[in-house]
């Protein structure tokens, strides 16, 4: 981005610089992306993607490493790993990865779980940087997730604490499709649904490589979905509805 090949260029030649310079060109920064994250925010309002085709719908599929499950216990995001897809494609040259500054130092446990390490967190730049870096590379597009409640809750958290804007994105879970394409299967980790569906695992628990699995699985579930009469999202959410009721019916 520009504006960041600009403050670069300002770090480069601080030594020559008065400090309010730096300052002044990290506010206009950060000015700039709050403003554009607001302008997606206007356009998610107006956009209504549930009749739009599950083959033509933009996604981006995406996945949190996290210190742990509460991020308002102080828990916090460790990295963000994310592809895009339209339809059913995934677009293997969009991806965003990025880890991020912790405050609250992770686990020995963790790390290993994750592989990162406390110096690799230390150099990573600040959550409200990658955030808006983030949302920048997500646009409008509908959010995908496992577990997609874990990934919505640190979103919703980390986005207020750090932007002070609510977080608006649409966010799916993988299992909103799987539980109506193999509805007798109880597929719940990602390693069991990648094994059903025969998706290779490499590097478990790093967000852009598990974001890529994710990507793959929800792919297999657009395609058996469409191949079921299913084609748009407010199609699948219809016939879950009728599944509840029929439930509570009985």
């Amino acid at each position: 981005m520009v504006m960041n090949s600009m403050v670069q260029l300002v770090k480069q030649l601080s030594g020559k610089l008065s400090p309010s310079i730096y300052t002044s060109m990290q506010q206009q920064s950060a000015a700039a992306r709050l403003s554009h994250l607001r302008q997606i925010q206007r356009e998610l309002k107006q956009e209504d993607v549930l009749d739009k085709s599950l083959a033509e719908l933009p996604f981006v599929v995406f996945d949190l490493e996290t210190s742990g499950f509460y991020p308002d216990k102080g828990d916090c995001i460790l990295s963000i790993g994310a592809v895009k897809m339209k339809g059913s494609d995934i677009l293997t040259e969009e991806t965003f990865y990025s880890t991020i500054q912790c405050k609250k130092e992770p686990s020995d446990e963790v790390l290993e779980l994750t592989g990162l390490t406390r110096d690799e967190l230390a150099a990573s730049p600040p959550l409200a940087e990658v955030l808006t870096d983030f949302y920048q590379f997500t646009g409008h597009a509908t959010l995908v997730a496992h577990h997609a409640s874990h990934e919505k809750s640190f979103m919703s958290h980390a986005t207020w604490q750090t932007l002070r804007t609510t977080f608006q994105h649409r966010i799916i879970d993988t299992s909103f499709l799987t539980k109506v394409v193999v509805p007798t299967k109880k597929l719940v980790t990602l390693d069991e649904c990648c094994e059903y569906f025969n998706i290779p695992v490499q590097k478990r628990h790093h967000a852009k490589e598990d974001a890529l699995m994710t990507a793959r699985l929800w792919q297999e579930n657009i395609h058996l979905a469409r191949e079921a009469g299913f084609d748009t999202l407010r199609d699948v959410y219809t016939f879950l509805a009728k599944g509840r009721t029929g439930e509570t019916s009985r």
